[in-house]
């Protein structure tokens, strides 16, 4: 049988290891380097027979005529475009949930500034920008996030998550009110100050429906659960109205208004008026409510005592 590249290759490699320990391969016995062939050859023999036998088609790491660099260079494109393969199927899968909320497991990273999830195929991130103030994230704690944006980055997927988004509030009411989902009814507006105070301004399409009491649910059941998963926020849920002045003074709750003037509808501009003793509570600590209120309607609203030195407020001009 004619000596194969794979017995020249074994062959060669014998004398080289002979070399290093100091033997003269031109010196060898006849029989020596017959008996070395006829091993090799025995070889090739059992592996053809397997091969035969099993119908194994022979696979070489090294075919002919390939040298071992382009071999390598060749494994390595290999890996690149299953890596990349499977890099564009991750970012395609999450995509979809761009706007949505997921739930990971919280993993350590190297970065303790840099939260990282995980989400089962891929790790998600959540930047100290979209973390809420105070809020502790330990290792293996289940938490659910709000996906910010999906892309492909340097290193693989990149997935950013947040959760401190207003929107996360809004999604996580809609996991627990089934009227939302079967758009019964709809959360107009969300403003929040994460960690603190969240507000939402509801809506009915259905009468007889009430968009407040669909949100807190039997006994709070409902809004309690949004709020533990929140780790204890405050929420506060107001009605929704086309009119400017009704949707301003909801957006003041708890604090009970008076009056509210339109002042500059082009500005979007409003005075309230509230009751002395709810002056306080109307803007709130370091003007916390106001500040949501605003938000909420987009009007810049103006809060004044409906008492000034003992003179009713909308007489003082």
């Amino acid at each position: 049988m004619e000596e194969s590249l794979f017995d020249k290759m074994k062959t060669e490699k014998l004398r080289k290891q002979l070399k290093i320990k100091g033997l003269n391969t031109k010196g060898l016995k006849a029989d020596l380097l017959k008996r070395l062939k006829d091993h090799c050859a025995d070889e090739r023999k059992n592996r053809l027979s397997y091969q035969l036998k099993n119908n194994v088609d022979e696979e070489e790491d090294c075919p002919e005529g390939f040298a071992r660099s382009a071999t390598s260079a060749i494994r390595q494109v290999v890996k690149f475009k299953v890596r990349e393969t499977n890099d564009a199927e991750i970012v395609g899968e999450f995509t979809t949930s761009v706007g949505d909320v997921i739930s990971g497991v919280v993993q350590q990273g190297r970065d303790p500034k840099m939260i990282n999830v995980n989400l089962g195929r891929v790790e998600g991130r959540i930047p100290p920008q979209e973390q809420v103030p105070g809020e502790v994230y330990n290792h293996g704690d289940r938490i659910k996030c709000f996906v910010v944006e999906v892309k492909q980055g340097l290193k693989g997927p990149e997935i950013m998550l947040s959760r401190s988004h207003p929107a996360l509030v809004k999604q996580l009411f809609a996991f627990e009110v089934p009227e939302i989902n079967d758009r019964i009814v709809e959360i107009m507006a969300v403003a929040r100050e994460a960690g603190h105070r969240t507000k939402l301004a509801v809506k009915s399409h259905r009468a007889g429906v009430s968009p407040k009491g669909s949100l807190i649910g039997p006994m709070g059941s409902r809004a309690r659960a949004v709020m533990d998963e929140l780790h204890g926020e405050k929420i506060d849920i107001v009605d929704w109205s086309e009119d400017p002045a009704e949707f301003v003074a909801a957006a003041l709750a708890p604090a009970k208004v008076s009056k509210v003037e339109i002042t500059d509808l082009a500005t979007r501009s409003a005075k309230v008026i509230v009751p002395d003793y709810q002056l306080s509570l109307a803007i709130g600590k370091d003007g916390q409510n106001a500040r949501l209120a605003a938000r909420l309607t987009g009007w810049r609203i103006d809060i004044h005592p409906d008492t000034v030195e003992g003179t009713p407020a909308d007489s003082a001009q």
